[in-house]
């Protein structure tokens, strides 16, 4: 019999190519179709990323300035939508409202005769437009207010800034919201992603495969994770005592959330650009969160030194994403939302690749449960109780 070789979590196991993104681990390098995150991140409109990842080139000014009208006309929520979030009970879960709203997108699209929607950048522009507008009303309704219609002259970042607050955001907020949106825009086959290439790989449509991708996201090992640094980042309230909570986290086997990733083996390139944008959103409004969160990637990295000595770890994305949108005025329990706000671009083109040139994904798992076990009849399994009143 020929051995399996069997790779939890498929770590190191190339299951698909892709034209969109390149992660080099232990080199730390990201790039988005050749492109250094370094180049981008401080130059690209996350309107350019999106035009960028869905048609495998830079626009230029009137492609530009087509995609903004394109995700103008796209960005208002059908009525039944903000209805149904309107009718949601407060304190729902904002990632739970997300994934449903996302998936009730399809209902007020029109359908092909089988019932799916079509696939195309067409839809990927509708997805990727909508996705802030969920977020930015919600945030409102939860708060027993109204929500705000977007503008048609203002870019992505500024659209969800105005929408949250009914003011034009400063200079400073859109750039730090913009740049946010555009580090988180792709990332190769990450859990979302694969998730959602998993999905379309079935010939389900657009919208299907982009549910699949938000609910992936919510996990605390994925998009989960900045929520839990601004919980750690409130607790320590002040940097001379991030230290002492991480030595306090280390003795208790805990994780320092938003330190280490499972592809960099050296620092998160991303991680500089959000640092930047951290600094600068704390000069504007609070520079305590800032300043929290370095003392708490210092002290992270020094305490785990002590005790694991030759290894070293490093703040990914998601850490100097807490500081970023806190000081920005947006509550932690959002922060997965805006996540997918940016990755919203990232899945939507990968979902159009899978089409593309499609395989169904079905990997293999090796089986170890029991086997050659006897039938026995319902009267002589005996009177054990049900599992539901065993663990009641």
């Amino acid at each position: 019999m020929q051995s399996l070789v069997v790779d939890p979590g498929l770590e190191g196991v190339v299951v698909g190519a892709t034209d969109l993104s390149n992660v080099e681990g232990l080199e730390g390098r990201l790039t988005y179709r050749g492109y250094d995150i370094h180049d981008v991140a401080p130059n690209a409109s996350f309107e350019e990323v999106c035009y960028l990842l869905l048609f495998g080139e830079l626009p230029n000014r009137h492609q530009l300035a087509d995609l903004g009208v394109r995700l103008a006309a796209n960005r208002a929520l059908p009525p039944q939508v903000l209805a149904f979030m309107q009718a949601t009970p407060k304190d729902a879960w904002p990632m739970d409202v997300l994934r449903t709203a996302i998936s009730s997108l399809a209902l007020f699209t029109p359908h092909l005769e089988d019932g799916a929607h079509a696939s195309n950048p067409r839809s990927a522009i509708h997805l990727i437009a909508k996705t802030p507008t969920i977020v930015a009303a919600w945030d409102r309704i939860r708060r027993g207010l109204a929500p705000i219609a977007p503008l048609p002259n203002l870019s992505t970042a500024a659209n969800f800034l105005y929408m949250r607050t009914g003011r034009p955001p400063i200079a400073e907020a859109e750039k730090a919201l913009d740049t946010y949106l555009v580090l988180l825009a792709d990332h190769s086959y990450n859990a979302s992603t694969f998730a959602a290439r998993v999905t379309a790989s079935t010939r389900a449509d657009i919208y299907a495969a982009a549910t699949s991708a938000v609910a992936t996201l919510e996990g605390d090992l994925h998009g989960g994770a900045p929520g839990k640094v601004m919980k750690m980042l409130l607790e320590i309230d002040r940097p001379e005592r991030a230290e002492a909570y991480v030595r306090a986290l280390v003795a208790s086997g805990e994780r320092v959330m938003g330190m280490g990733h499972r592809e960099y083996k050296v620092r998160d390139p991303r991680a500089m650009h959000l640092e930047a944008m951290a600094k600068t959103v704390g000069e504007a409004s609070d520079p305590r969160w800032y300043d929290i969160a370095r003392a708490l990637e210092d002290a992270a990295d020094r305490v785990l030194r002590e005790a694991k000595p030759g290894r070293r770890i490093y703040a990914n994305v998601e850490f100097y994403t807490a500081p970023t949108l806190y000081g920005l005025g947006i509550p932690a329990d959002e922060f997965t939302c805006m996540f997918a706000c940016g990755r919203m671009a990232g899945w939507t083109a990968h979902i159009l690749e899978q089409l593309a040139n499609n395989r169904l994904i079905r990997p293999q798992a090796s089986y170890s449960g029991p086997v050659a076990v006897p039938w026995i009849p319902v009267e002589r399994r005996g009177s054990a109780p049900t599992p539901v009143e065993a663990h009641a």
